[in-house]
């Protein structure tokens, strides 16, 4: 039986996805001592890669060139070591265009300890790309928007006034809040069903991982219609 098959894109470019990114990097991290176990989770990523060899990241030639950025965090998300993962993910227009995801070196006290960690990381990496756009011609005249999960990581750096439980994180604090004072910024909250870096820092069921890499502009271009 034949089946109709999507043509390739003709008003953009087509690149290798980043779904697979947590996958990897917690395997990377038994590369010393693998087990058995690993390599049955390698093995799940290769069928995974076979099932779907042209699905990846679309880049639309004829969008709006506004950059987006959102941070998350899984706390203690390590089972071993209970460290925090943090990531984040941006997109100029619908193009995602710069995504990363780390386990942290050290231990935080508190999941808003490790949202703040992530949003420093972005608010560096978007005032890069905002300079880097800027010389490239392309002016934003107003604030990038952030969006962020966690409220109290938001009210934290909004707030100038540091509180005593706050001041292992005052480097983060002023990381943002300088940003946002001069309007390169703008926080703004999104419900944790809505938070698509999830898929960068935490496992997820096929169900919403699949729903995530659709919202990430994930396409497979020989998917039957």
């Amino acid at each position: 039986m034949e089946q109709n098959v999507k043509p390739a894109p003709s008003d953009g470019e087509l690149l290798k996805d980043p779904g697979i990114m947590y996958s990897v990097s917690t395997l990377c991290q038994f590369t010393q001592q693998p087990r058995r176990p690993h390599l049955d989770a390698a093995h799940r990523l290769l069928r995974f890669l076979k099932g779907a060899p042209r699905q990846g990241l679309f880049f639309p030639s004829h969008r709006q060139l506004n950059l987006v950025g959102y941070s998350d965090a899984d706390w203690a998300g390590c089972p071993t070591k209970r460290r925090s993962v943090t990531g984040y993910y941006i997109f100029l227009g619908q193009a995602l265009v710069s995504w990363k995801s780390k386990k942290k070196s050290t231990i935080s006290r508190s999941s808003t300890e490790a949202e703040c960690m992530s949003m420093a990381a972005i608010t560096c990496e978007l005032t890069w790309l905002r300079y880097l756009l800027k010389d490239l011609g392309v002016d934003h005249h107003g604030p990038t928007k952030l969006f962020c999960d966690n409220q109290a990581a938001l009210h934290i750096a909004a707030n100038p006034v540091h509180h005593e439980g706050t001041k292992h994180i005052e480097l983060d604090h002023y990381t943002v809040h300088e940003r946002i004072q001069n309007r390169e910024i703008e926080t703004t909250y999104v419900q944790t069903g809505k938070q698509v870096a999830d898929i960068f820092i935490k496992p997820l069921g096929q169900a919403d991982f699949h729903h995530h890499i659709g919202k990430l502009g994930i396409l497979d271009i020989y998917m039957p219609t």
